[in-house]
């Protein structure tokens, strides 16, 4: 099946209208990981809201998979699947670097999704159609930069302390190959590969919620997103978006060792 635009700009309308209000205001925030810092705020839980009626309203038989709501009816071949805010810390640090994601999974494989960053007034999407871009400099289709090797690639990763062990020594030995890294972002580091500006995101530990909707919108816009060890990238894990199949290849490589 095919989503329309028209539905995804609603649903980006309806997060943002949660959102937006809350952002750089110093509101309350809780702390969902004893021993740790996973963050949620009010504007989360009240986007997901949103979010979730619409879905129910326009497809009452398709199952549910939400960050802070959790899941209803997820043994329906539709699946949404939410983060109201990917990149908490971002949205209360007051940096513009979250989005909402919602993606849509049939039979397993994401088939669509969007990215939306409210306060740049960016909404990147892939449907049946391609892989899109509406804001700033009008729209466009999106294309990923056709590089191939990782002396020319420029990567993102959340914070090299999320590799752990060895895989922290291979992931130093990797990140010295490449051209440029940079760290954090998020899922627009993601929507920067389908947008041609970033050439690879290495993101260990992704919830599927934090990866679906971004799935469609790179594969369509001409790159690869799988596990680090090649498998479907749609439950989460440890996750590699490349440009390019060569450069996918070829980090693949590096962070296997």
């Amino acid at each position: 099946m095919d989503i329309s635009i028209d539905f995804m700009r609603r649903i980006a309308q309806a997060a943002a209208a949660e959102t937006l209000p809350r952002f750089r205001v110093q509101g309350a925030v809780a702390n969902k990981e004893k021993g740790s810092f996973d963050p949620v705020t009010e504007a989360d839980r009240e986007a997901e809201r949103a979010i979730r009626a619409l879905i129910s309203a326009e497809y009452p038989d398709h199952g549910i998979l939400g960050e802070e709501h959790g899941s209803e009816n997820i043994s329906s071949r539709h699946v949404w699947v939410i983060d109201p805010i990917d990149g908490t810390r971002a949205f209360i640090s007051g940096l513009p670097v979250w989005g909402t994601l919602v993606g849509l999974t049939v039979d397993g494989d994401a088939v669509a999704g969007m990215m939306a960053q409210p306060f740049t007034g960016e909404l990147f999407y892939a449907n049946a159609s391609g892989s899109h871009y509406e804001g700033p400099g009008g729209p466009r289709k999106l294309s990923t930069r056709k590089r191939t090797k990782l002396d020319e690639a420029t990567l993102f990763t959340t914070t090299p302390a999320l590799f752990k062990g060895e895989a922290r020594t291979r992931y130093d030995a990797f990140e010295k190959q490449i051209q440029l890294a940079r760290y954090g972002a998020d899922c627009y580091a993601f929507a920067m590969i389908a947008s041609g500006s970033v050439d690879i995101v290495a993101d260990p530990g992704l919830k599927p919620y934090d990866i679906v909707a971004l799935i469609p919108i790179i594969e369509k816009a001409g790159g690869v997103v799988t596990t680090f060890e090649g498998g479907p990238a749609e439950k989460g894990g440890d996750i590699l978006a490349a440009a390019t199949p060569e450069l996918h290849a070829a980090a693949m490589a590096a962070l296997r060792g």
